[in-house]
């Protein structure tokens, strides 16, 4: 008598079992070969990064870390559309299953496509572009309609987890002046931009306030009168001891970060040949921990309300702190950014995205970095040579003290490693 084939159910189970024992077996970022021809490549997610980076950064002009939020908010939604079809990973604050023959491909188009245009609809025509071109590259047919359906699916349920987060609320900040106080700085002084930002509702933890680091060091400690001599001599526009290859490394890093990293991650992922379950889930995992960085980062400033380093050295004779001697013509290397010193925004998304690497490249986190600012490329194959490199960058730029960095790195590390231990995480 002729075996019956196995059920659906039973298949599926087989192969969840199949997968994770290839998963096991190698490493992470060659893990998209265990079944080549099975699940389609990362194009499409990679094009929807760059669209998404063309829609917030160059159409909206988000400024600072903003961008991180809205990237978190795309990636999460093409994750979801993604793994919802395709397995593998746990969804994102959902639990629906799309057509098992859908188009994963139309599912990541269609989901950031619907995202962007509901908070970006001034570039709707770059958007219907973008999208056109993506669904001219999968065959017409039930699985692509299917796949457009479950995207726009997806983009409805982050969208929904998304209202009412705080974005864009009325916030005052008019701190009272004084030593330590953070104040609009030369050469435009600048009022604090977007103090919104730490308002929002996180991603991926709350209380919101989970991450929120303990105050900057006292203006007559030892580390702060530590962090106001380096920073004075190195960081100074025209120190006297800061290397030529320090200088570099200031304004290599002075280059958006948020746009930095995307076009970072979209070279990993091209190089390494991940398929689209682990490039949505690499954009995903970064991404969303680099919007609750930012989120806690804000907060942090915002609360504090600490000075910049050339407040804190032009007006070094109101401190307390004998040790510490004014310079009213003090500049930094770098122009100040307008908002508050601790913690280091750039240092924070910075730990959250090395940690979030790490554990998904098993420590190899080949990430290769291009700056326009220099014209030059760097590429980092371990994290702590990367940390190392930008808490020395924002020093030497002379537009943070050296604690707020190490703060930084260390509260953006447990938000990314957070990120990991509780979402996109793989199936059992």
């Amino acid at each position: 008598m002729r075996a019956r084939p196995p059920s659906r159910t039973l298949r599926r189970a087989l192969l969840t079992g199949l997968t994770a024992l290839s998963l096991a077996a190698v490493p992470w970022a060659s893990s998209s070969a265990a079944a080549p021809g099975l699940t389609p490549n990362a194009e499409v997610i990679t094009d929807w990064n760059l669209t998404a980076v063309k829609v917030i950064a160059e159409d909206a002009q988000r400024p600072a870390g903003e961008p991180f939020l809205w990237y978190g908010f795309v990636s999460a939604a093409v994750y979801n559309a993604v793994v919802g079809i395709e397995g593998r990973y746990a969804e994102y604050k959902w639990d629906v299953r799309g057509p098992r023959h859908a188009s994963s491909e139309a599912a990541a188009a269609a989901a950031a496509h619907r995202v962007l245009l509901t908070y970006f609809p001034a570039s709707k025509t770059r958007l219907d572009t973008a999208y056109a071109d993506s669904l001219a590259k999968i065959p017409d047919g039930t699985a692509e309609k299917q796949g457009v359906r479950f995207g726009e699916r997806a983009a409805e349920r982050l969208i929904e987890l998304r209202e009412d987060d705080g974005r864009d609320s009325k916030v005052t900040f008019d701190p009272a002046p004084g030593p330590g106080v953070w104040q609009p700085a030369p050469p435009d002084f600048r009022p604090a931009a977007i103090p919104w930002l730490g308002k929002v509702r996180p991603m991926l933890f709350e209380p919101a306030d989970r991450f929120m680091p303990e105050p900057p060091p006292a203006l007559t400690s030892e580390t702060y009168t530590k962090d106001f001599a380096e920073v004075k001599e190195v960081g100074r526009r025209d120190s006297a001891t800061r290397t030529a290859w320090q200088t570099e490394t200031a304004r290599f890093f002075s280059h958006p970060l948020p746009q930095q990293l995307q076009a970072g991650y979209r070279d990993h992922i091209e190089r390494h040949g991940l398929d689209i379950v682990d490039a949505a889930r690499y954009f995903a995992a970064a991404n969303t921990a680099s919007a609750d960085a930012t989120i806690t980062t804000w907060n942090s400033k915002f609360s504090y309300a600490f000075w910049r380093p050339v407040t804190a050295v032009r007006q070094a004779g109101t401190d307390g702190n004998p040790a510490t001697e004014a310079d009213a013509d003090w500049l930094p290397l770098l122009n100040t950014p307008p908002y508050p010193e601790y913690m280091g925004g750039h240092c924070a998304n910075d730990g959250a995205v090395m940690a979030v690497l790490d554990r998904l490249t098993g420590g190899d986190i080949d990430l290769r970095l291009m700056s326009t600012v220099t014209g030059t490329t760097r590429t980092y194959t371990d994290s702590a040579e990367y940390d190392r490199d930008v808490i020395d960058a924002r020093v030497w730029s002379g537009i943070h003290f050296r604690t707020a960095d190490l703060v930084g790195i260390r509260v953006g590390r447990d938000i990314g490693n957070w990120a990991l231990d509780h979402y996109f995480r793989p199936l059992k």
